[in-house]
């Protein structure tokens, strides 16, 4: 084998999620149809904010990138793991392996902090009515994305420097259907234990922190409108359920995968699963059907688009 990095290792072997035919073909169908759901609910609601006026305000542009972001953690591993279903040698190169780690923490910084976002946007919405436009105006909204974004790469910079440089010379089963931190930090020819707590609270830590800040955060708009007007409590609630339902299908995979003292395989697959194909077809959803400007901007545009082909 050529050296890679100094190493003897130049792929990993990835787990094979099936191995009767009749698995592979419904993870077939599964995960197919889940992506295409992916890629067009998605796209649909940017489409959606891009071209309709009345969403052009800073918690539509949030939630465009939040399903850009959707679309794009779910595009580094979903692809690759229904192409591997019927691959009897499921070998991903050193250099793939880096590249698919680094765009997954990329893209789930990134959510990360658009979900703080999203959640300092409500907060305003609600808490501050009267100077909800001063505060979030376009220049924010611009800043808040950025930042996510710098937030992004900087998470996943900080663990990948260290991970690009370790000795791989022996086992190369990574024990996954993709390649993340963790799995294989664990394939390294020298002792790991100091670089798996790093990738714990990078990852794990964060991620925990984060949620129980957005969830309490949540629970304080709630409260704070409950002081206000008790009749406002249930149209606020209605508000923020589909925002609080997103925060917990993100980050309940997240602390399962990063910070549970008792992994196994299938526990793992399955929020892994849950991560990567499931939730990312849920937010559109979630967010269409709770939200009534976005059902009416959807029915809009569809009415444009079949008005401009009879027109054809």
């Amino acid at each position: 084998m050529d050296q890679v990095n100094g190493s003897v290792v130049t792929d990993f072997v990835l787990l094979g999620l099936a191995q009767s035919l009749g698995m592979q073909f419904f993870l077939f169908l599964f995960f197919s149809l889940f992506y295409v759901g992916i890629i067009l609910g998605n796209l649909f609601i940017v489409f959606t904010v891009i071209f309709d006026s009345h969403l052009h305000s800073p918690m539509y542009i949030l939630l465009a990138n939040l399903s850009l972001i959707d679309l794009g953690l779910s595009s580094t591993t979903v692809p690759r793991a229904i192409f591997d279903l019927f691959s009897d040698c499921k070998i991903i190169s050193f250099h793939s392996c880096m590249i698919q780690m680094f765009f997954i923490h990329v893209m789930g910084g990134v959510e990360m902090a658009l979900l703080i976002a999203m959640a300092y946007d409500r907060y305003t919405a609600i808490c501050k009515p009267l100077h909800y436009l001063t505060i979030m105006s376009p220049k924010m909204c611009m800043l808040l994305i950025v930042a996510a974004w710098i937030i992004g790469v900087i998470h996943a910079v900080f663990q990948f420097v260290f991970v690009i440089n370790l000795p791989f010379c022996g086992p190369n089963y990574v024990g996954s259907f993709y390649c993340d931190f963790p799995r294989i930090i664990k394939l390294a020819c020298m002792a790991t234990y100091k670089l798996e707590f790093v990738v714990t609270a990078n990852s794990g830590f964060i991620s925990m922190g984060t949620f129980f800040f957005l969830i309490m955060s949540y629970i304080f708009i709630l409260v704070t409108v409950r002081k206000h007007s008790s009749k406002d409590l249930s149209k606020a609630f209605f508000t923020l359920s589909a925002h609080i339902t997103v925060v917990v299908l993100f980050f309940t995979p997240c602390m399962f995968l990063y910070v549970w003292p008792f992994p196994t395989k299938s526990l793992d697959t399955f929020f892994s699963i849950v991560d990567f194909v499931v939730t990312p077809v849920l937010n559109p959803a979630i967010y269409t059907l709770r939200n009534r400007d976005m059902k009416v901007a959807m029915r809009r545009l569809t009415g444009q688009v079949v008005s401009s082909r009879e027109m054809t």
